[in-house]
């Protein structure tokens, strides 16, 4: 019989110079790459890697809603499918959707539906597919983060991007944007998700405890992250359409050379 592997309940999070494992700062974002475009069949798509966080993201609709009883007869139906890889994580999950899914799937969709002009499609569906493929922590932000960057891919109309970060408590102090050891050894996890040019919340939840101060500065943390990830999808979706505005002049003037 195979030995149990004890976790400790507590791992040092933090060194004597407020320095954490990966090396961040308490007040510093993990890496982060964001891509645009990435599947040729999708309306639109996302990419994005977080530290070791991996996910895709796929945007398909405005299009018919099946089954058409669900139709909404002024507005569309947004849903937004959240799932993870069997491989996603060091021990293989079920390939069957688990509980938690199922919650974030509903989570990431009432974080997104204020971005989206819904009346503009009455009785159709926006779907949207989220497969994380590595999970490292912070998933549930990740995926907010490029579902917002997939729906501007497809072209849905948007009142804002929706930018999502979390802060959390580590060791007894508040740090940002937490990675899955973070988590899982940390006192406190607060995601939120942002419609910075609107200045609204969109998704604030809490898991552990804080103080009243500690909840403020974790909160306003987590917003300044948000807005740090904001000025990413800006600069993706504004790179984006630079370069579809350079391959449309080169294939214009290379039409012209040749009809020339």
């Amino acid at each position: 019989m195979e030995e149990d592997i004890h976790i400790p309940s507590h791992i040092k999070l933090l060194n004597d110079e407020n320095l954490r494992l990966d090396g961040r700062k308490l007040d510093e974002l993990r890496s982060i790459k964001l891509e645009v475009g990435v599947l040729s069949r999708a309306d639109g798509s996302a990419y994005i890697e977080q530290g070791k966080s991996k996910i895709l993201a796929a945007v398909y609709g405005p299009r018919e809603l099946h089954p058409r009883h669900l139709a909404q007869p002024d507005e569309a139906l947004l849903q937004c499918i959240y799932r993870m890889a069997t491989f996603s994580v060091e021990e293989r999950k079920s390939p069957a959707p688990s509980r938690r899914e199922t919650e974030l799937s509903k989570v990431i969709t009432e974080a997104l539906a204020p971005a989206v002009f819904l009346k503009y499609f009455p009785r159709a569906s926006i779907d949207v597919y989220i497969q994380v493929i590595q999970a490292d922590g912070g998933t549930r932000c990740s995926s907010i983060t490029a579902a917002s960057l997939a729906l501007a891919d497809a072209g849905i109309p948007l009142r804002d991007l929706v930018a999502a970060c979390a802060a959390g408590k580590i060791d007894g102090k508040i740090a940002l944007d937490l990675n899955d050891v973070e988590d899982k050894g940390g006192q406190a996890d607060l995601p939120v998700a942002i419609m910075p040019r609107k200045n609204l919340t969109t998704l604030i939840q809490m898991d552990g405890f804080m103080t009243n101060e500690e909840f403020v500065q974790a909160y306003e943390l987590a917003v300044k992250g948000c807005q740090k990830i904001y000025e990413m999808q800006r600069e993706i979706l504004i790179q984006k359409y630079i370069n579809i505005q350079d391959e449309a002049s080169e294939e214009e003037e290379e039409t012209q050379n040749n009809g020339g």
